[in-house]
This record gives structure tokens, sequence and C-alpha cells, in this order.
């Protein structure tokens, strides 16, 4: 939805908002970016002292603290809009790559903006603070990339499950999710190897996806949804509590069995659950999005959602370096004023994202030359744009696991750059005769 201004008023907005737009994934989507940015702010930990930048996890410090996960692992919002919006985007007949590509353009825009700023962001930060301090950060700047990474494999997955037409084909899908999911963690266990796992990044990422196909198809009802998040959620309890994984639902730091890299059954579950209640709250939502101060807001956010969730992880750097300017670190957890230093640093953040947002998320709707020209390929030519997309986005999720840094995270984007090249070739398509 994009706005000519940064905060355009509720009447501009409205005007711009199609009859039948589904408020509700909207909301759900801002929803778990608010939760996703102050989440990080609250998380991260670090300090410069002498030996350079320093970096921590609040949940690596705090084990106690891993429970609040349950409620702020967000990302399943993430990937359910992306289902829904997908399949109400998708129609039969339309070219299946080229339609992926389209989808790519506009999510990847950013992210080159975004590359670009931390590839020369690194190299002051090698010079100033040293090689260590720049591996370090380029660890930490590119992370967030896995979910872009993902979000592209995933969304070629919507066109087939949209062939779902019924509730229990809906069943069939996720619990053979579940079921596979399942599976390879039994492997991973049985190997003692983290990555024998790794075909759960799909697995269990399509389960929300496929959750939101449905919903947007209207193949859930609401007393079908309840019961099921009620089983998976209480299923979620049973193995935390009695089988081999671990509490937390996002990276700490000293797990010794990761739930999220890759995803277990227990992040399947947690998908499932937190989708199914989506699902049974989203006609509540919808209505309370109807508000046009409420929808002014969620519109607005939403027309700069890459920007928030590219951009917040360089707007805590700022707010932190600046308060440790000044003296006001948060970065042990036992020091004294160490939770009111925590609380003023998300003030400072909210005001720095806000700036960023302001300045940045025009760039969003910027076309740029030749990456936003038109997509005509049919045929061989489509599916190679996106089995492209594909090898795109495997090449993001490495990237966030590698870093940027040294020979193996620059081989990364590179490899993400030449590939989305690619498929911006194999996209154009013939020329048109005139």
């Amino acid at each position: 939805m994009p706005f000519t201004t940064s905060v355009p008023d509720a009447r501009s907005v409205a005007e711009t908002t199609k009859p039948d737009r589904d408020r509700a994934v909207d909301v759900a989507r801002l929803f778990a970016l608010v939760i996703v940015m102050f989440g990080h702010c609250a998380l991260l930990l670090a300090t410069i002292d002498s030996s350079g930048l320093r970096i921590g996890n609040l949940l690596g410090e705090v084990p106690a603290l891993a429970p609040i996960t349950w409620v702020v692992q967000v990302m399943p919002l993430f990937f359910l809009a992306g289902g829904a919006a997908g399949a109400y985007g998708w129609h039969e007949g339309t070219q299946w790559g080229t339609w992926l590509f389209s989808r790519a353009q506009r999510l990847c825009r950013p992210v080159f903006w975004y590359l670009a700023f931390w590839t020369l962001g690194l190299l002051v930060t090698s010079m100033i603070l040293g090689a260590d301090s720049a591996a370090g950060l380029g660890a930490e700047c590119v992370a967030l990339l896995w979910f872009l990474g993902v979000y592209l494999v995933t969304l070629a997955f919507v066109p087939v499950l949209t062939r779902m037409r019924t509730g229990r084909a809906v069943a069939v899908v996720v619990a053979s999710l579940l079921v596979v999911t399942a599976l390879g963690d039994g492997v991973r266990i049985a190997s003692g190897m983290q990555m024998s796992g790794v075909a759960n990044f799909l697995i269990v990422w399509l389960i929300p996806v496929a959750i939101g196909v449905a919903y947007a198809r209207r193949l859930i009802r609401v007393p079908a949804a309840l019961a099921v998040a009620a089983s998976a959620f209480a299923a979620q309890v049973l193995l935390a509590v009695f089988g081999p994984y671990e509490v937390s639902l996002v990276v700490t730091g000293t797990e010794h069995m990761s739930n999220t890299s890759p995803p277990t059954l227990l992040l399947a579950l947690h998908c499932t659950w937190m989708s199914c209640a989506f699902v049974a709250a989203a006609g509540l939502v919808r209505r309370w999005a109807q508000r046009p101060r409420v929808w002014q807001f969620v519109a607005v956010g939403n027309g700069g959602a890459m920007t928030l969730y590219l951009w917040h992880i360089p707007a805590i750097a700022v707010a932190t370096f600046a308060l440790h300017a000044v003296g006001l670190d948060a970065y042990h957890v036992d020091a004294q004023g160490f939770w009111g230093m925590l609380a003023l640093r998300a003030v400072v953040f909210a005001v720095v994202m806000a700036a960023a947002f302001f300045l940045l998320s025009p760039l969003e709707h910027r076309r740029l030359p030749w990456w936003d020209s038109a997509v005509r390929a049919t045929g061989v030519r489509s599916t190679v744009a996106g089995v492209l997309i594909c090898l795109a986005g495997v090449a993001l999720v490495l990237l966030a696991k590698n870093g940027l840094d040294g020979v193996t995270g620059y081989t990364t984007l590179g490899a993400f750059l030449a590939c989305a090249g690619a498929a911006r070739v194999s996209a154009g398509g013939p020329a048109r005769s005139t």
C-alpha cells in the first residue's frame, strides 16, 4: 500500500484502501513487527571496551526468562500473513515464476539498500574498531535475513497450497508437515548433527503459510481453529517439559539443541497453535481495524514493513551506542540499574526507529532501474526465474547463518545478488513486438 507521504491522514488511507482488503492480515503483520523489534531491543546486550565490541544475549544470561519466548516468538504470524496475501494474489492460469518474481521485486528492493549500507558500514567498523569487531557486527547485521530467505522459498509453495479445497485437506497437510518435522528431529537427535534437520527450515515454516492460505480461502472454521490451537499448545507444553527440547523458542547463544536453527517439532507446534489462534480471532481483529485511526496506524506501518524489519537492528545499535557514550550501558545483568537502563534504551530506540522509518520507508516504494522493469516471461523462462528466486532465498539463509564477513560471507552475498540478477534477466521475457 504505497503512499506519497510517510504519514498520510486517515482520510487518505481510507481512500486508498480497497474495500475487500483483509485488514486482519495487516494487523497481524504489524503486531508481529512491533513485538520483534522491541524483543530484539530487550535481548541484545552490547558494549564497547578496550577489547572492542562485545555482544551478548539476555536469555543466555538469564535463562529463567526463556518461557517468555512462547509469547514473543511471533514469526509464525509473518508467514501466515505471507501465505494469506499470496493466496489472495494468486489466480489460476498465472505463470508461477513470474508471479513469484513479481513478489520478490517488492521484497528485495529494500534489501539491496540494506546490504549496500552494511557493506560500507562494516568496512568503516573494521578501520575504526578492528577486524574482530567488524566480524561480530557482520554476524549480527544480516542475521535477520534468514526470514526473507525462507519466506521467498515458502511463497513458492502458495500456488500448490491453494489447491486445498476442504478443511480435511488442510488438516492432512498440516499433520503431514508435523510428522515430517518429527522425523527430521529424530534424525538430528540420533546423529547428533544439528544441521541434519536442515529441511525443517522449509517444512516447519510451511505450516503457518498453509494455514494462512486456508484462512484466505475460508477453509477453517473458528471452532476447529480453537480446538487445534488448544491441542497444539498442550502438546507443546508436554514436549517442553518431558521431551528433549529446549524451552526457548529464540536463539540464546547457550542452547544445546536450538528450536530455531534448524526449527524443531516444538516450534512447529508453536506455529500451529499461534496460526490457528489468529484464525479464531481474525473476525474481531478485522472489525477493530475498521476504526479510522487504528487503520491509519496499521496501513502506514505496513507500508514500511520491510524498513521496520531490516533497519530496527541498526536503530538498536544507534540507541545502544548513544547511551554507551554517556555511560548508560545495559550490558551486565547484575549491574545496579540494569533494568532501568534497558527500559531507557527501548525509549531511545523508539525515537531512533521512528526517524529511520520516516527517512527510509520511501525507498521501499522507489522503483529501481532495471530491477523493477516489466515482468512478462512465460513457459520455461518463467519457471527458471522462479527457481532462481528460490536459490536467492537459500543464499540469504546461508548469509544469515555465516554472517557478512570473510570469503564465505561475501561469496554468499555474491551468490544472492547473482541469483536475483539472473532471475531478473529470465523474468524479463521476450521483447514485445511494436
